[in-house]
């Protein structure tokens, strides 16, 4: 049994309001409590969200974050882009105020099943591709959490046979106290977020409380090719390991060309490496994983290897935006970090010009100088970060300092040869000049469109 939380009459403050706090504050107010919402931003910027919390009976504190009324709470539940060091949290959490992830709100309430995935890449493919495995087997499946839709959204829909499948930040497992998913997923673990925790030791202990509340029924999905997934390994639930380099007693790995899980004994085929149809090694392990996660949940191996057959990917991953003039676009907006941006450029053999930066998130971006000079003719440089990189990659790249994606797409264009890859991996969050990586990826798709439209000057031909 879950614990449940009885919200009739408990005063509930919530901190952010973008599209999750809005979702906490309404569903909170419409079970009876009594809910204030604060958000730094002030009501102008705030104007399609503030009239219907106001309608729904909520008190709106806007352009501070009042301590005092942090103090006189039951319940707070911060959004994800709230950092747990906001002084007001911590007088709260001082005075024995429970302060609650969105995610461990919605757990108290969902029905049914829960997998949840988590690490540095490869989140949102993985629980993608876990639903549409799912929905391959007709069962019952819901898809939320850090991918767009926050698992409150999904309570009411969901039955005791749903599978919920919710992507999980380490922003969100920060403030948990008793979520837990029946199956979690680690995909690996490399440095990220380094401007919000501290170092990556904190980042990393964020992450696997994924699995600190779990059973010895439920299940770790965990990947055996990654040292420090292993060495993290929780002790209480059973681990089923993916490899897409080593054969496994209990999990999923290759034998030649095969995708096939081993457990309890027994050796079941779920696909084939050559029927993915996702670029790169990163997406096999991601695959191997999903494959795991549905297998574990009830999916049978006719249905997984018909599933990744089908799956076609996700936006803003590596995703193919056209070829014009025998030159590919491909945006991989979602390459928010180097680990990303490096699984990204190495799907490609080159030759690539590839765009990256945005806001800087702590990291170095040294990993990148050896891919880039294998495989890129250009580097073309974005955003607040673009300093810090160039200085990173060092001598011996040819770099282009472009400040905008609109001048970096132009300029890779008039760069770009027949045969070349134009990559947007950018290695950094998207916040100095976007309001998200979709926004992002999306400009840089409609300006690809753009240019394919006025395709018919033949940009290539004139450069001489």
């Amino acid at each position: 049994m879950r614990p449940g939380f009885d919200l009739e009459g408990k005063r509930v403050l919530v901190v952010g309001l973008a599209r999750t706090g809005l979702v906490v504050s309404l569903f909170a107010a419409e079970r009876g409590a009594v809910v204030t919402a604060t958000d730094m931003r002030t009501e102008s910027s705030l104007a399609e969200t503030a009239p219907q919390l106001r309608d729904a009976g909520v008190k709106l504190e806007l352009g501070t974050h009042l301590p005092s009324t942090f103090a006189e709470q039951d319940l707070i539940v911060v959004s994800p882009g709230v950092s747990p060091n906001l002084p007001a949290l911590k007088l709260a959490t001082s005075l024995g105020i429970p302060v609650w992830s969105e995610i461990e709100l919605a757990w108290r309430f969902l029905r049914g099943k829960l997998i949840a995935v988590t690490g540095s890449n490869g989140k949102t493919t993985t629980t993608s591709l876990i639903s549409h495995i799912l929905r391959t087997g007709r069962i019952s499946t819901l898809m939320g959490g850090n991918i767009g839709v926050p698992l409150l959204s999904l309570v009411e829909s969901a039955t005791d046979s749903t599978i919920t499948v919710a992507e999980i930040s380490s922003f969100q497992l920060e403030t948990i106290e008793t979520f837990r998913p029946e199956i979690g997923v680690l995909l690996n673990l490399t440095p990220d977020h380094l401007d919000r925790h501290v170092s990556f030791e904190e980042y990393a202990t964020a992450k696997v409380r994924l699995f600190e509340n779990q059973l010895d029924r439920d299940f770790a999905v965990l990947n055996a090719d990654d040292p420090e997934v292993t060495k993290r390994a929780p002790a209480v639930p059973h681990i089923f390991w993916f490899s897409r380099r080593k054969r496994l007693a209990q999990g999923a790995f290759l034998q030649g060309n095969q995708i096939t899980i081993r457990n309890e004994g027994m050796e079941l085929a779920v696909g084939r490496r050559d029927e993915i149809s996702l670029r790169g090694e990163h997406n096999l392990e991601n695959v191997m994983a999903a494959c795991a996660a549905a297998h574990l949940a009830g999916a049978a191996p006719a249905d997984i290897a018909v599933g990744v057959k089908t799956f076609r990917g996700v936006e803003h991953r590596l995703e193919l935006v056209g070829k014009v003039n025998s030159v590919e676009f491909y945006n991989d907006s979602k390459a928010t970090n180097v680990d990303a941006a490096l699984k990204a450029i190495e799907a490609f053999a080159g030759p690539l010009i590839v765009i990256l930066g945005g806001k800087d998130k702590g990291g170095p971006y040294i990993p990148l100088q050896e891919p880039l000079r294998r495989r890129a003719r250009r580097v073309i440089l974005i955003g607040s970060a673009a300093e810090k990189i160039a200085s990173d990659l060092g001598v011996g790249l040819p770099i282009l300092q472009a400040g905008t994606l609109d001048r970096a797409v132009q300029a890779a264009i008039e760069q770009a040869q027949p045969g070349d890859v134009v990559l947007l991996a950018p290695a950094c969050s998207s916040f100095d000049q976007f309001e998200n990586y979709e926004h992002r990826g999306r400009v840089f798709k409609q300006l690809v469109q753009d240019f394919a439209r006025a395709s018919n000057e033949n940009v290539f031909a004139r450069k001489g």
